[in-house]
């Protein structure tokens, strides 16, 4: 693990951290990251779509036959009345 010490500078009303280029690009950071206080301190880390992995687990439902509406569809006295195609 890479250490660095270095100081809060100011950033109008805020501070903000200067981070050297090797730990930006070794931690996998672009524009925008996610921050968080920990117990003992701030993580900074890469921003995680939150729908990471979504397409696999839909395709492996889909294998497993899983995919199917929990209820089934039952038509209403609107849809036969006012619906229309």
């Amino acid at each position: 693990m890479n250490t660095h010490t270095t100081r809060l500078i100011r950033v109008g009303n805020s501070r903000g951290v200067r981070i050297p280029k090797l730990m930006i690009d070794q931690a996998g950071l672009d524009e925008e990251v996610e921050i968080s206080v920990r117990q003992d301190g701030i993580m900074i880390g890469p921003v995680h779509s939150r729908r990471a992995g979504w397409d696999a687990q839909f395709k492996a439902m889909a294998a497993q036959g899983d995919d199917r509406l929990a209820d089934p569809d039952r038509p209403t006295e609107w849809d036969d009345a006012e619906w229309t195609w």
